[in-house]
Formats: structure tokens, sequence, C-alpha cells
């Protein structure tokens, strides 16, 4: 039976750098964003099958995995990773609109998410759901209430998916991996808001890192033993696990 990943947030970043690690290992990977012209150039390299639309859109995620079933078989690996940073305000002059897009991607999308790959898990007989979080959904960060508010909403998705499916074989976990190189921290540095963007670039570990973590809580093995936990890239017992520096 082929291994079928279906990836959101693909176009860059952990993403991107999750598709080629898991293609490497011999994955089929279905490759979902908002930018179909990386999406296309990433399907190239990867073999993978390009996806383009907005998971905040319902309908969008439950064609993605239709299609991508079509393609290579049914998903049995689905990673949670596409987020919005903005809106970075105090709390008491966040963008109402902002707020709500926000919402509709880190949150209503991760649902979105786990929606779409249900079905088909839970007739093999299982499947494993890893869902990016993050430091933020546990304790506040100044300006960034939108985001930890997203991040704590979406640790309890997980929790609550492990509560209502552990049973029948779903293995859902989070994986929080501190701060990365990606788009998202230049971001962050450039609005100079909140203490991480105080931190210099070297401080932030490399996506390929984060991919590397994914590829091995994808084993079944792994992902059992964590189910309905999160894992954190800054305990050191799970890095040495991994093979991290």
């Amino acid at each position: 039976m082929v291994d079928v990943a279906l990836i959101a947030g693909a176009s860059r970043g952990i993403g991107a750098a999750t598709a080629r690690a898991l293609a490497q290992a011999g994955w089929q990977v279905g490759l979902v964003a908002r930018d179909a012209a990386a999406l296309a150039t990433l399907a190239v390299e990867t073999g993978g099958l390009a996806l383009p639309g907005d998971i905040a859109d319902p309908d969008m995620l439950p064609q993605a995995a239709a299609r991508l079933k079509a393609a290579f078989g049914p998903v049995s690996l689905l990673i949670n990773n596409a987020a919005l940073i903005a809106p970075m305000a105090p709390l008491g002059t966040i963008d109402s609109a902002a707020w709500n897009r926000l919402m509709a991607v880190n949150v209503t999308g991760v649902l979105h998410g786990m929606q779409a790959v249900l079905p088909d898990m839970l007739s093999q007989g299982g499947g494993t759901v890893i869902t990016l979080s993050s430091g933020a959904a546990h304790r506040p960060v100044q300006g960034w209430a939108a985001y930890c508010a997203s991040k704590a909403a979406v640790a309890m998705l997980t929790r609550s998916l492990h509560l209502e499916h552990g049973a029948a074989g779903i293995r859902a976990l989070g994986l929080a991996p501190g701060t990365v190189a990606t788009d998202m921290q230049r971001a962050i540095k450039a609005s100079g808001i909140g203490p991480v963007a105080e931190l210099d670039w070297s401080d932030h570990i490399p996506a390929e890192w984060v991919a590397r973590a994914i590829v091995w809580m994808a084993q079944p093995a792994v992902s059992a033993a964590h189910a309905g936990t999160e894992i954190s890239l800054r305990d050191t017992a799970i890095r040495q696990q991994i093979g991290l520096p």
C-alpha cells in the first residue's frame, strides 16, 4: 500500500521542506497552498500533486483529498501546517477582519483538513494527523493575541480528535518546533512586535529540522506513542531520538 500525505501550507518554509523530506522517504505527497506557481515547481521536484486553493474554503480540502486519492490512494498522513501570523497588534486594536481571516486559516482550516481525511482514515483502520503547534498555544506573547488564541484552539482540536477517534486508530498529535527560519520569522522581525522580533536570525532552527521531525513522527509506532500529546523540539531527549543537533 502506498503511503500518501496531504500537506497544507506546502508552498514554502516548513511545508515545502516537509514535502521534500517525505518524498525522499518514499511518500506520495499532495501539496496544498494558495501559491499555484510555487506548488507546481515543488510538485515536479517531489513527484507530488499540486493542489492549489484556500483551506479556509470548506470545499477545498475535501476536493484536494479526493484528487489525491484518485492519483495515489487514500490519505494516511495529514500535515496541518498552514498558518498566518498577522494581525500582530495590541489586543485592544486588533482589526476584526484580520482576526477573522487568521482564524479561518489557522483554526477552521485545520478543522477542514481533519474532516477531509477522517472518512478514509477510519475506513482504513487508522491514520496520522500532525498539526503544527507553538509555544504560543500555552503562553501569551505581547502583540500576538490572535496567533496565540489560534494555536491554543488548534492544540485543543488535536486533543479532541484523539479523544473522539483515537480508539479507532487515528493518531493525532501536535508539533511545537520553536522558532524556525522561515518567511514568518522575517515578518515578525520586520514588525518589531514582541520578544521574538528581537531574536537574531541565527537563533532560529532550519525548516529542514522540522521536516525531519515530521518524517520521524509519521512512523505509526512513534505517532501512536505520542498520540493526543504535543511534541516539542525544544526537548533535548526528543531531538536526540530524531537525530537532530
